[in-house]
């Protein structure tokens, strides 16, 4: 019997010295000293910044506290912070192990303490619920992060000093700006790089990542996890796109639709040398104006992206799939017709260079004429990295093509706000009295 006890201590004291967190984690991965209400960690990809999360929730578990988990979908939440390889659930030490209730969005500790699950798709899940504290995990990518942010703040409001922790890679939005403007008052700053954890991620992984990326603006800030601001004379700028953000709830109803593809020499899903296949979609509004409705880029099979832009035509009620002719259009148009036959497509002729095309729809955006759905960072990310004189985003520019020739082909030529309204929407109650303009 006293043999058995002894066991059980000396496995429970081996569990509790594998699960020191302190004893293996870098600086930057472990709270800094006492004084903020804040922690943002700002890490490149695979620095580790999920795992560092994890640990110091479970650091807060054992204050009995309750812990909000906010990511940018309910599936990140789920599937990286919760129940990914470097999540809460993966690093639990056997001694303080979490039930997890998934359909209560809920982990609950042996001793009472309770982490909730929201997304920054739905902020107001967060108007009710109060915290102690919270982890924010890839702030930069949230899709309503000023309407989430708040709805957060405002929650933490239990026990004596509320505390929350950012982990991102950073990006040139207003409210990481907002919170780095605050270092040395309430918020405390740590940074890391993905090759700080060469030691934890694969050889090969990282030999790519240096040959592709190394010494590019994307590169500097995926995985150097620097903050960098505007290109100079980029051609779209933070402060333009910032304005013209809209809510997909806000949208108008579409007069016209297109689904623009940017194909690639990509053969399979696992064709690494190739660049993504560009698929967006935008379309012209009842007010005249352009909208970019979303971003479906990916890289996959010819197969598998036939689907994604056809699934696309058919989510949207586009009016057709265009393509540019002079490189891939026939395949592309191939492809199309695989997918459905019945989809319209139009090919498109590349007479000019990739700036000359970029710079009159720039110039939309700059006159106001031409809005962004919340939540297409990666596309935001390629614009801003469009210059007079090149591309400064390293790799190509996938998404920004495919939204230019989208909007090129809804918007060039048009003088202004025109308005061409089906038969059924201008006999409409609601639209009686508004002064339309026809456009011929």
């Amino acid at each position: 019997m006293q043999s058995d006890a002894s066991a059980s201590l000396f496995g429970g004291l081996i569990d509790a010295l594998e699960s020191d967190w302190s004893t293996k984690a870098r600086p930057e991965q472990l709270p800094p000293p006492s004084g903020w209400s804040i922690w943002l960690y700002l890490g490149g990809r695979g620095t580790g910044k999920t795992r560092a999360g994890a640990e110091y929730v479970h650091t807060l578990s054992r204050y009995a506290s309750r812990i909000a988990l906010v990511a940018a979908t309910a599936a990140d939440c789920r599937d990286v912070m919760v129940e990914g390889e470097s999540g809460i659930l993966a690093t639990a030490p056997n001694h303080a192990r979490p039930e997890y209730e998934p359909s209560k969005r809920r982990l609950t500790w042996p001793n009472g303490a309770q982490a909730t699950m929201f997304s920054s798709e739905e902020p107001d899940r967060l108007r009710g619920p109060q915290h102690a504290y919270a982890w924010a995990d890839e702030l930069c990518a949230w899709n309503r992060a000023r309407d989430t942010w708040d709805m957060l703040q405002f929650g933490l409001r239990l026990g004596s000093r509320p505390r929350t922790f950012i982990s991102t890679t950073p990006r040139p939005t207003p409210l990481l700006r907002s919170l780095i403007a605050r270092v040395g008052q309430d918020v405390a700053i740590t940074r890391g790089t993905t090759f700080d954890n060469r030691a934890n991620l694969p050889p090969s992984f990282l030999a790519q990542m240096r040959s592709r990326y190394e010494g590019t603006r994307l590169g500097r800030q995926e995985l150097n996890a620097e903050l960098l601001e505007d290109v100079q004379g980029a051609l779209w700028t933070r402060d333009m796109l910032e304005k013209a953000r809209i809510k997909a709830d806000d949208l108008p109803a579409m007069r016209r639709v297109v689904v623009a593809v940017d194909p690639s020499g990509a053969r399979s899903a696992d064709d690494e040398g190739a660049d993504s296949i560009g698929i967006v979609v935008a379309g012209v509004g009842v007010d005249g104006r352009g909208y970019v409705l979303e971003d479906c880029t990916c890289k996959d099979s010819p197969a598998g992206w036939g689907r994604k832009a056809v699934s696309a035509y058919r989510r949207h009620r586009a009016d057709r799939i265009i393509a540019e002719r002079n490189f891939g259009g026939a395949m592309v148009q191939h492809v199309i017709r695989t997918a459905d036959s019945s989809v319209s497509f139009k090919e498109v002729v590349a007479s000019r260079g990739k700036i000359v095309r970029a710079e009159p729809i720039a110039a939309l955006f700059e006159q106001g004429r031409v809005s962004i759905v919340n939540g297409l960072s990666e596309l935001e990310d390629e614009l801003c990295a469009f210059t007079a004189e090149g591309y400064a985003g390293g790799g190509s520019p996938d998404r920004a093509d495919a939204m230019v020739w989208a909007l090129s082909e809804l918007m060039t030529g048009c003088a202004g706000p025109v308005v061409v309204m089906p038969l059924w929407d201008f006999l409409h109650p609601k639209n009686q009295g508004k002064p339309w303009q026809i456009r011929r």
